[in-house]
């Protein structure tokens, strides 16, 4: 990997104002080209800035910008073969930053490396090898980088250049090593390990707001055991739980004077609760409670103040619950200047941050970010992530509920199409996981480009999504196929009675576990579906376990799939009934199916042995991107494969489609 650094100029990009109406919509470009910036992050101080930004070489570099002088930004990072995906500021003067082949990181998430390199562009050092297959015949007598199997875990904030790694056992070693914690100096490469005493099969590491270990989580067999390190160094046995069950708390947060933060089961969902030190138990009232939600977020921390100012969390949309009565003013003030837009404040010591780091979120528009100055109350425009796209080609995202055919509560992402409501061609899109929260009310290419052209979005968090509560994520074991597809039905029956959707023109599609269950639908919901679009989908859920060579961990294989999906072992005619390549020959919709040649989540071979499985007159569009991985993430293949999803639609429920 060739590494360099120039001087570049910054493209920043005021947020733009509707026009006049187009007749065509923005091309698919608009949608899936690199941002023109991404992830503006403060320095401890809050005087620098540093920013991923798009170059001429078709690469995100890492750029830094004085904002007490507003020079021109200046790349202190870059590869002409990679993008710089993360970083963070390890101190004032000095940041870590990972690579990737791909605009999101993706590509390289199995050996991302890490580099550190000063605000101003010197002493550029690989800490950690970015791939494990590169050999050298030279010495490394004096190499300290670290092997392939570190991972960057935090920075520490606490004066020094060191930042925490983790080690990953390779596959050769005893499966009872788990991961293992460090500390790794930027400069010199030195590390220190921070593992001793600690128990075997370590999964997970907590660390409290200074950076010490406190909480370690051990999964042995599916079942799940967390340690407690005590004042003495010593691990204790602290949880100790079936993992079949919910347990009573986790361990969030450690802060200081013995504040202890855990998550734990309120009114059906997860909530934040302090720790009462006396009774080792949550406390009666939660700090913070999301009807509906569980508690996924973070805390806004000042390291110097030594202070909680507030909590970020996300419901509908990100929101952020300030306890400091300076940043709850501070937050009403931006979010008067910006109506309309949800306004996220990023900060490192806030209180006393000359500058603030601020991100405008919106259904209809990319984010966009902005610079705050407190002192004078003003705010100055940084640029959007996808300048080109204007408001009023985008269409409306809203988030409702429905009861599902069997009473449960199923949430459901909208995105209706600009311009006057009326019935309209549908498309469901199905989210990957599927055990995640799958929709995100903000901006997404996917579905505005989809929205662009005229289609109702319909995203369903169909049971087994997490995020909405136990009984959501618990209904959808073991129901691929099954509960977990009949839910799709129950979507477009919903759509269809509150007036949004023509019920004759709806397509199905999504990406892997999406591309399973559009394949599912086109075997047996051919009444309801006009046509499927599976991209990177897993065809048979027994392959799932015989291909050896993806990258699931033997450890899901053998608990987690079992438990979630269904057991190869004693499940056979539940696969069999609810596998898409053995019942292949049932389809008579239109396919389009697409895969990438590099795929390890879901290997080709899924794709390939559908293909074959069809019938030999069925209807189908194939294509194989032989460099892409598990997701498209270069620009000609998002171009590629979005106008011949445009154009598959448009024969087949468009305006001009045929009855």
């Amino acid at each position: 990997m060739f590494v360099f650094l120039r001087a570049m100029v910054m493209a920043l990009a005021i947020l733009g104002v509707a026009g006049p109406a187009v007749a065509e919509p923005p091309p698919a470009t608009a949608f899936f080209k690199r941002p023109v910036l991404r992830a503006p992050k403060l320095s401890p101080s809050g005087r620098y800035l540093a920013v991923q930004s798009s170059g001429k070489e078709d690469r995100m570099f890492l750029a830094v910008i004085d904002l007490q002088t507003m020079e021109t930004a200046k790349v202190v990072a870059g590869f002409r073969d990679a993008d710089v995906y993360q970083h963070d500021w390890v101190s004032e003067d000095r940041l870590v930053l990972q690579a990737s082949e791909s605009p999101d990181g993706a590509r390289r998430v199995d050996n991302p490396g890490l580099w550190a390199v000063n605000r101003d562009g010197s002493e550029f050092r690989q800490l950690i090898q970015a791939n494990q297959y590169t050999f050298t015949t030279g010495t490394l007598i004096n190499d300290r980088r670290l092997d392939a199997n570190f991972r960057f875990f935090k920075t520490l904030r606490d004066g020094s250049s060191d930042v925490l790694v983790l080690r990953l056992p390779w596959s050769h070693e005893a499966d009872r090593m788990g991961l293992q914690l460090s500390r790794l100096d930027t400069r010199t490469g030195q590390v220190r390990n921070l593992s001793q005493g600690a128990p075997e099969h370590v999964g997970e590491w907590l660390v409290d707001w200074r950076g010490e270990p406190r909480a370690v989580e051990a999964t042995v067999q599916g079942r799940a055991k967390i340690y407690r390190r005590e004042a003495d160094g010593q691990w204790k046995l602290w949880i100790d739980d079936d993992a079949q069950r919910r347990q009573e708390f986790e361990p969030y947060w450690f802060g200081p004077d013995g504040l202890v933060l855990v998550t734990a089961g309120h009114g059906g969902t997860s909530a934040l609760f302090k720790l009462d030190p006396q009774t080792n138990k949550p406390e009666p009232e939660p700090l913070v409670r999301l009807d509906g939600y569980d508690y996924r977020g973070h805390l806004i921390f000042d390291p110097v103040a030594k202070k909680l100012l507030g909590v970020r969390y996300e419901t509908d949309a990100f929101g952020t619950a300030w306890i400091d009565a300076s940043m709850k003013a501070i937050q009403a003030d931006i979010d008067a200047k910006l109506p309309g837009f949800v306004n996220l404040i990023d900060c490192d010591r806030c209180l006393d941050a000359p500058f603030l780091v601020v991100s405008a979120l919106s259904d209809r528009l990319p984010t966009s970010y902005w610079i705050y100055k407190p002192a004078t109350k003003s705010l100055q425009s940084l640029g959007s992530e996808q300048p080109g796209l204007k408001m009023k080609d985008m269409g409306e995202r809203d988030v409702v509920r429905f009861k599902a055919r069997d009473g449960l509560t199923l949430p459901l992402l909208v995105t209706q199409p600009p311009g006057p409501a009326a019935r309209r061609p549908a498309v469901v899109l199905v989210h990957g996981g599927p055990y995640v929260r799958g929709t995100h009310w903000a901006w997404e290419p996917d579905a505005q480009f989809l929205a662009s052209r005229g289609y109702v979005v319909l995203e369903p968090e169909f049971r087994g999504s997490s995020g909405y509560g136990w009984q959501l994520f618990h209904a959808g074991w073991k129901q691929w196929g099954l509960a977990m597809q009949t839910d799709l039905a129950d979507t477009v029956a919903f759509a269809d009675k509150q007036g949004w959707i023509d019920p004759s023109r709806v397509c199905i599609m999504g990406a892997s576990y999406g591309g399973y269950a559009a394949l599912m639908g086109a075997v047996t919901q051919g009444d309801l579906f006009k046509c499927a679009v599976n991209w990177v989908g897993v065809t048979d859920i027994g392959l799932m376990d015989s291909i050896h060579w993806s990258d699931f961990s033997e450890e899901w294989r053998q608990y987690g799939m079992k438990r979630l999906v269904a057991d190869v072992a004693t499940d056979g005619e539940q696969i069999a009934r609810t596998s898409p390549l053995q019942r292949a020959k049932e389809i008579k919709m239109p396919l389009l199916m697409a895969y990438g040649g590099e795929d390890r989540r879901v290997p080709l071979k899924h794709g390939t042995e559908m293909k074959a499985a069809l019938r030999a007159d069925q209807p189908l569009e194939w294509v194989v991107y032989p460099d892409e991985g598990h997701g498209w993430f270069n620009l000609k293949t998002n171009e590629d494969f979005w106008g011949r999803v445009e154009r598959f639609l448009g024969r087949h429920i468009g305006a001009t489609a045929k009855p």
